[in-house]
Protein backbone atom coordinates (compact mmCIF):
# COMPACT_ATOMS: atom_id res chain seq x y z
CA UNK A 1 0.00 0.00 0.00
CA UNK A 2 0.89 3.02 -1.04
CA UNK A 3 1.84 5.07 2.14
CA UNK A 4 2.74 9.27 2.38
CA UNK A 5 3.56 10.60 5.75
CA UNK A 6 4.03 14.35 5.42
CA UNK A 7 1.80 17.08 4.35
CA UNK A 8 3.66 18.59 1.12
CA UNK A 9 3.62 14.51 -0.66
CA UNK A 10 -0.37 14.13 -0.01
CA UNK A 11 -0.97 17.79 -1.15
CA UNK A 12 1.02 16.63 -4.48
CA UNK A 13 -1.13 13.18 -4.58
CA UNK A 14 -4.61 15.46 -3.88
CA UNK A 15 -3.37 17.49 -7.34
CA UNK A 16 -2.76 14.73 -9.18
CA UNK A 17 -6.62 12.70 -8.24
CA UNK A 18 -8.22 16.10 -9.09
CA UNK A 19 -6.62 16.04 -12.43
CA UNK A 20 -7.97 12.62 -13.09
CA UNK A 21 -11.20 13.43 -11.84
CA UNK A 22 -11.63 16.46 -14.52
CA UNK A 23 -10.08 14.05 -17.33
CA UNK A 24 -12.90 11.36 -16.52
CA UNK A 25 -15.94 13.18 -16.40
CA UNK A 26 -14.37 15.27 -19.28
CA UNK A 27 -13.90 12.30 -21.43
CA UNK A 28 -17.62 10.92 -21.16
CA UNK A 29 -19.11 14.06 -20.83
CA UNK A 30 -20.71 12.87 -17.95
CA UNK A 31 -20.39 12.55 -14.27
CA UNK A 32 -19.94 14.58 -10.91
CA UNK A 33 -17.35 16.85 -10.72
CA UNK A 34 -18.01 19.35 -8.05
CA UNK A 35 -18.21 16.91 -4.79
CA UNK A 36 -15.43 15.23 -6.31
CA UNK A 37 -13.20 17.91 -6.64
CA UNK A 38 -14.56 19.08 -2.98
CA UNK A 39 -13.63 15.61 -1.05
CA UNK A 40 -10.51 14.70 -2.65
CA UNK A 41 -8.28 15.69 0.71
CA UNK A 42 -10.28 13.55 2.74
CA UNK A 43 -9.93 11.00 0.52
CA UNK A 44 -5.77 11.41 -0.05
CA UNK A 45 -5.86 11.76 3.71
CA UNK A 46 -7.98 8.41 4.25
CA UNK A 47 -6.42 6.06 1.79
CA UNK A 48 -2.84 7.13 1.83
CA UNK A 49 -1.71 7.81 5.54
CA UNK A 50 -5.40 7.21 7.90
CA UNK A 51 -6.77 3.71 6.89
CA UNK A 52 -5.38 0.40 7.61
CA UNK A 53 -6.06 -1.25 4.20
CA UNK A 54 -4.63 -3.72 1.30
CA UNK A 55 -4.85 -2.97 -2.17
CA UNK A 56 -4.98 -6.66 -2.55
CA UNK A 57 -8.47 -6.15 -1.67
CA UNK A 58 -10.43 -9.24 0.51
CA UNK A 59 -14.10 -8.34 0.94
CA UNK A 60 -14.18 -9.49 4.67
CA UNK A 61 -11.10 -7.19 5.29
CA UNK A 62 -10.29 -8.93 8.67
CA UNK A 63 -7.96 -6.67 10.41
CA UNK A 64 -8.48 -3.77 8.05
CA UNK A 65 -10.05 -0.76 7.93
CA UNK A 66 -13.45 -0.51 6.01
CA UNK A 67 -14.68 2.78 4.37
CA UNK A 68 -18.32 3.44 2.36
CA UNK A 69 -18.86 5.31 0.22
CA UNK A 70 -22.49 6.62 0.68
CA UNK A 71 -22.85 9.67 -1.79
CA UNK A 72 -22.05 7.22 -4.42
CA UNK A 73 -21.99 9.87 -7.42
CA UNK A 74 -18.65 10.88 -6.49
CA UNK A 75 -17.45 7.83 -7.86
CA UNK A 76 -14.68 9.90 -9.53
CA UNK A 77 -12.65 10.57 -6.49
CA UNK A 78 -13.39 7.26 -5.06
CA UNK A 79 -11.88 5.60 -8.13
CA UNK A 80 -9.12 7.84 -8.71
CA UNK A 81 -8.18 7.14 -4.99
CA UNK A 82 -8.36 3.35 -5.36
CA UNK A 83 -6.15 3.54 -8.82
CA UNK A 84 -3.47 5.88 -7.49
CA UNK A 85 -3.05 3.35 -4.20
CA UNK A 86 -2.82 0.49 -5.81
CA UNK A 87 -6.46 -0.76 -6.13
CA UNK A 88 -6.20 -1.39 -9.99
CA UNK A 89 -4.13 0.18 -12.43
CA UNK A 90 -4.28 3.30 -13.16
CA UNK A 91 -5.03 3.47 -17.11
CA UNK A 92 -8.59 1.81 -16.08
CA UNK A 93 -9.37 5.17 -15.00
CA UNK A 94 -9.98 6.09 -19.52
CA UNK A 95 -12.46 3.79 -19.07
CA UNK A 96 -14.96 5.82 -16.71
CA UNK A 97 -18.44 5.60 -17.45
CA UNK A 98 -17.76 3.84 -21.06
CA UNK A 99 -19.14 0.92 -22.13
CA UNK A 100 -18.57 -2.41 -20.30
CA UNK A 101 -16.14 -0.58 -18.19
CA UNK A 102 -16.49 -1.93 -14.58
CA UNK A 103 -15.93 2.16 -13.52
CA UNK A 104 -19.70 2.50 -13.40
CA UNK A 105 -21.02 6.33 -12.82
CA UNK A 106 -21.94 5.07 -9.48
CA UNK A 107 -19.88 2.25 -8.00
CA UNK A 108 -21.36 -1.19 -8.22
CA UNK A 109 -20.24 -4.61 -6.92
CA UNK A 110 -21.36 -6.65 -10.07
CA UNK A 111 -18.25 -5.73 -11.73
CA UNK A 112 -16.26 -7.03 -8.91
CA UNK A 113 -14.05 -3.51 -9.13
CA UNK A 114 -11.05 -4.03 -6.27
CA UNK A 115 -12.18 -1.53 -3.49
CA UNK A 116 -15.74 -1.86 -4.31
CA UNK A 117 -17.99 -3.20 -1.12
CA UNK A 118 -21.00 -1.66 -1.67
CA UNK A 119 -23.63 -0.55 -4.69
CA UNK A 120 -24.30 3.44 -3.80
CA UNK A 121 -26.18 4.87 -6.66
CA UNK A 122 -29.16 5.73 -4.16
CA UNK A 123 -28.94 7.91 -1.54
CA UNK A 124 -29.21 7.31 2.20
CA UNK A 125 -28.27 3.42 2.66
CA UNK A 126 -23.97 4.32 3.64
CA UNK A 127 -24.99 4.68 7.04
CA UNK A 128 -26.94 1.81 7.88
CA UNK A 129 -24.22 -0.64 5.76
CA UNK A 130 -21.51 1.11 7.91
CA UNK A 131 -23.02 0.76 11.43
CA UNK A 132 -23.76 -3.41 10.31
CA UNK A 133 -20.04 -3.38 9.78
CA UNK A 134 -19.39 -2.12 12.40
CA UNK A 135 -20.88 -4.03 14.50
CA UNK A 136 -19.75 -7.32 12.74
CA UNK A 137 -16.30 -6.16 13.48
CA UNK A 138 -16.66 -5.66 17.49
CA UNK A 139 -18.45 -8.90 17.68
CA UNK A 140 -15.24 -10.61 15.82
CA UNK A 141 -13.07 -8.85 17.95
CA UNK A 142 -11.77 -6.94 15.40
CA UNK A 143 -10.65 -3.46 16.58
CA UNK A 144 -10.27 -1.89 13.15
CA UNK A 145 -12.22 1.26 12.31
CA UNK A 146 -15.58 1.93 9.62
CA UNK A 147 -15.26 4.70 7.63
CA UNK A 148 -18.34 6.08 5.80
CA UNK A 149 -18.58 9.31 3.73
CA UNK A 150 -21.87 11.30 3.24
CA UNK A 151 -23.39 14.37 1.50
CA UNK A 152 -25.01 16.86 3.46
CA UNK A 153 -27.85 17.01 1.03
CA UNK A 154 -28.40 13.76 1.66
CA UNK A 155 -29.44 13.87 5.42
CA UNK A 156 -32.53 14.50 3.72
CA UNK A 157 -33.61 10.69 3.59
CA UNK A 158 -34.95 9.77 6.31
CA UNK A 159 -32.70 6.12 6.02
CA UNK A 160 -30.41 8.31 7.08
CA UNK A 161 -31.91 9.56 10.69
CA UNK A 162 -32.60 5.57 11.56
CA UNK A 163 -29.39 4.28 11.65
CA UNK A 164 -28.25 7.31 13.39
CA UNK A 165 -30.45 6.95 16.00
CA UNK A 166 -29.27 3.13 15.89
CA UNK A 167 -25.62 3.09 15.96
CA UNK A 168 -26.02 5.71 18.74
CA UNK A 169 -28.26 3.31 20.90
CA UNK A 170 -26.14 0.54 20.27
CA UNK A 171 -23.00 2.58 21.00
CA UNK A 172 -21.33 1.27 17.78
CA UNK A 173 -18.45 2.92 18.56
CA UNK A 174 -16.19 2.17 16.04
CA UNK A 175 -17.59 3.93 13.78
CA UNK A 176 -16.52 7.08 12.07
CA UNK A 177 -18.46 8.83 9.73
CA UNK A 178 -18.11 12.14 7.80
CA UNK A 179 -20.45 14.35 6.34
CA UNK A 180 -19.47 16.43 3.03
CA UNK A 181 -20.96 19.57 4.63
CA UNK A 182 -20.66 22.22 1.07
CA UNK A 183 -24.42 23.50 1.39
CA UNK A 184 -24.66 22.71 -2.20
CA UNK A 185 -27.04 19.77 -3.96
CA UNK A 186 -28.34 19.26 -7.39
CA UNK A 187 -31.21 22.05 -7.41
CA UNK A 188 -29.41 24.57 -5.81
CA UNK A 189 -28.18 25.54 -1.74
CA UNK A 190 -28.92 22.65 0.58
CA UNK A 191 -30.56 25.64 3.21
CA UNK A 192 -33.16 27.10 0.25
CA UNK A 193 -33.94 22.82 -0.69
CA UNK A 194 -34.57 21.68 2.77
CA UNK A 195 -32.61 22.93 5.87
CA UNK A 196 -31.00 20.75 7.85
CA UNK A 197 -30.55 23.49 10.50
CA UNK A 198 -28.40 22.93 13.41
CA UNK A 199 -26.71 19.71 12.59
CA UNK A 200 -24.18 19.58 14.90
CA UNK A 201 -26.92 19.61 17.89
CA UNK A 202 -28.63 16.52 15.67
CA UNK A 203 -25.88 14.45 15.59
CA UNK A 204 -25.24 15.41 19.22
CA UNK A 205 -28.77 14.69 20.31
CA UNK A 206 -28.84 11.35 18.64
CA UNK A 207 -25.78 10.21 20.82
CA UNK A 208 -23.31 10.96 18.42
CA UNK A 209 -19.22 12.56 19.21
CA UNK A 210 -19.32 15.66 16.86
CA UNK A 211 -16.38 17.36 15.55
CA UNK A 212 -15.75 19.67 13.24
CA UNK A 213 -13.11 20.86 9.99
CA UNK A 214 -11.74 22.37 7.12
CA UNK A 215 -12.00 19.40 4.65
CA UNK A 216 -9.99 21.57 2.08
CA UNK A 217 -7.32 22.11 4.47
CA UNK A 218 -4.92 18.75 4.15
CA UNK A 219 -3.44 19.71 7.48
CA UNK A 220 -7.19 19.80 9.37
CA UNK A 221 -8.27 16.77 7.10
CA UNK A 222 -5.58 15.05 8.75
CA UNK A 223 -5.47 16.22 11.97
CA UNK A 224 -9.09 15.59 12.14
CA UNK A 225 -8.97 12.24 11.39
CA UNK A 226 -6.22 11.44 13.66
CA UNK A 227 -8.42 13.09 16.14
CA UNK A 228 -11.69 10.98 15.44
CA UNK A 229 -9.43 7.82 16.30
CA UNK A 230 -8.88 9.27 20.06
CA UNK A 231 -12.61 10.55 20.29
CA UNK A 232 -13.67 6.61 18.96
CA UNK A 233 -13.90 3.86 20.98
CA UNK A 234 -15.42 5.39 24.03
CA UNK A 235 -18.99 4.79 23.48
CA UNK A 236 -20.07 6.84 21.33
CA UNK A 237 -19.65 6.82 17.05
CA UNK A 238 -17.75 9.92 15.82
CA UNK A 239 -19.49 12.26 13.30
CA UNK A 240 -17.34 14.99 11.66
CA UNK A 241 -19.02 17.56 9.92
CA UNK A 242 -16.49 18.28 7.18
CA UNK A 243 -16.76 21.76 5.81
CA UNK A 244 -15.66 22.00 1.92
CA UNK A 245 -16.41 23.96 -1.21
CA UNK A 246 -17.64 22.39 -4.06
CA UNK A 247 -15.49 22.17 -6.97
CA UNK A 248 -12.69 22.91 -4.77
CA UNK A 249 -8.77 23.35 -6.78
CA UNK A 250 -10.77 24.74 -9.94
CA UNK A 251 -11.66 28.30 -9.58
CA UNK A 252 -14.23 28.70 -12.13
CA UNK A 253 -16.35 25.75 -10.28
CA UNK A 254 -15.76 26.43 -6.47
CA UNK A 255 -18.72 27.00 -4.33
CA UNK A 256 -21.48 26.14 -7.52
CA UNK A 257 -24.26 23.45 -7.51
CA UNK A 258 -23.78 24.06 -11.05
CA UNK A 259 -20.56 21.75 -11.26
CA UNK A 260 -22.23 19.23 -9.25
CA UNK A 261 -22.91 16.53 -12.37
CA UNK A 262 -21.77 18.47 -15.30
CA UNK A 263 -18.70 17.76 -17.50
CA UNK A 264 -16.26 20.45 -18.28
CA UNK A 265 -15.41 21.19 -22.22
CA UNK A 266 -12.50 20.95 -23.67
CA UNK A 267 -11.27 24.81 -23.30
CA UNK A 268 -12.83 24.70 -19.64
CA UNK A 269 -10.71 21.45 -18.77
CA UNK A 270 -7.71 22.76 -20.07
CA UNK A 271 -8.22 26.01 -17.75
CA UNK A 272 -8.67 23.43 -14.89
CA UNK A 273 -5.36 21.34 -15.52
CA UNK A 274 -3.68 24.51 -15.67
CA UNK A 275 -4.53 25.26 -11.95
CA UNK A 276 -3.01 21.59 -11.09
CA UNK A 277 -0.10 20.27 -10.73
CA UNK A 278 0.60 16.90 -12.23
CA UNK A 279 2.30 15.34 -9.94
CA UNK A 280 2.20 11.50 -10.66
CA UNK A 281 1.93 11.49 -14.25
CA UNK A 282 -1.48 11.24 -15.94
CA UNK A 283 -2.92 7.92 -16.93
Amino acid sequence: MSQATDIASLKKISSQIRRDIVRMVHSCQSGHPGGSLGCTDFFVALYFKLMKHDPKFNMNAAGEDLFFLSNGHISPVFYAALARSGYFDVKELATFRKLDSRLQGHPATHEHLPGIRIASGSLGQGLSVASGAAQAKKLNKDDRFVYVLMGDGELQEGQVWEAAMYAGHNKVDNLIATVDYNGQQIDGPVDKILSLLNLRAKWESFGWIVQEFNGNVMEEVVAGLENAQKLAKQGKPVMNLMKTEMGFGVDYMVGSHKWHGVAPNDDELAKALAQLEETLGDY
